[in-house]
């Protein structure tokens, strides 16, 4: 269906204190600008409200790119008209005039937040009268409805809108600092960053390179993996790759062969510290599994 605006949802950003909120939500906005330009969404203007976040456009792949942005509960393309009761119901039968088709079920989910003359349920009965009216046979189930209409009605407009588009969720990218993300060439880092870059955290990865002691294709895995997550942060993602074979090397060399693993990771983890110093990170994430491999078994782990 066509729209004139984005319906933004966030959940966790609602549950902090006032001015932590009022932070979060300006992040997000700022992420949300750079997902739209990144995607080459034109949008005409950003707008607030009281847990809701509007973005003016046409383009309804806003919809699915502001999904992606942490922080982010769910999205509504949806078209916009005045707020009341008639002009609700004017705009829900238009919609509902193209998309219920014959013997389908329909059901109208009615929602209010402000003052009003009118209750939710005064909402959805008139909006579905005005849909009734304009579809051969209407056949009302609200329990499992074939189409739904939403229509979201404030203080000011009533959004009108069919769908909602699963977000992300977590908080917005980098609300809660910068940490060192441990890449290898496997799957658990990536995704222990990609977890900590919901939580809120902006990451640095950090590829420590085995040379000729590693998997010929490790590195072009890690940088694979670490481009995945950049298009995840909608922000500048500085990485380091670390030419680990002359550590590995001196290590074989002069280590006990049974500490041999335990001491090649201590030794990332001490380079993971080195780049945290110098990016101002306060944290190393390792995507360590407990027994994947003999330098994480518990007792080495510990």
């Amino acid at each position: 269906m066509p729209c004139d605006v984005i319906i933004v949802r966030y959940d966790e950003i609602a549950l902090k204190s006032p001015p932590v909120r009022a932070r979060f939500e300006k992040m997000l906005v700022n992420r949300i600008k750079t997902a739209l330009s990144w995607h080459g969404v034109a949008y005409s203007g950003i707008t607030r409200e009281w847990g809701r976040i509007f973005v003016h456009t046409d383009d309804v792949r806003g919809a699915d790119v502001i999904a992606r942005v942490f922080g982010t509960a769910s999205t509504s393309p949806a078209v916009t008209t005045g707020a009341t009761i008639d002009d609700a119901a004017q705009i829900a039968a238009r919609i509902g005039r193209d998309l219920v088709r014959d013997g389908e079920s329909f059901a109208i989910r009615a929602s209010r937040s402000g003052i009003h003359d009118f209750t939710s349920i005064d909402l959805g009965r008139v909006c579905g009268d005005a849909v009734s009216r304009c579809i051969p046979c209407p056949r009302v189930d609200l329990t499992h409805p074939d189409r739904e209409i939403f229509v979201d009605m404030r203080q000011n407009h009533a959004y009108v809108y069919t769908k909602r588009v699963t977000g992300v969720g977590g908080l917005p990218y980098g609300s809660q600092g910068k940490m060192i993300a441990l890449m290898s060439g496997g799957i658990d880092s990536p995704v222990a960053a990609w977890l900590m870059m919901k939580r809120g955290v902006a990451v640095v990865p950090l590829h420590c390179d085995l040379e000729e002691f590693g998997d010929p294709t490790s590195a072009e895995l890690a940088r694979e993996s670490i481009n995945r997550l950049k298009s995840w942060a909608y922000a500048v993602m500085k990485a380091y790759t670390v030419p680990y074979g002359s550590c590995l090397r001196a290590i074989q060399e002069h280590c006990d062969p049974r500490a041999i693993c335990v001491i090649c990771k201590r030794m990332m983890y001490r380079i993971g510290a080195a780049v945290a110093e110098r990016e101002g990170a306060c944290g190393i994430i390792t995507g360590s599994s407990l027994g994947q491999v003999a330098s994480q078994t518990a007792r080495n782990m510990f």
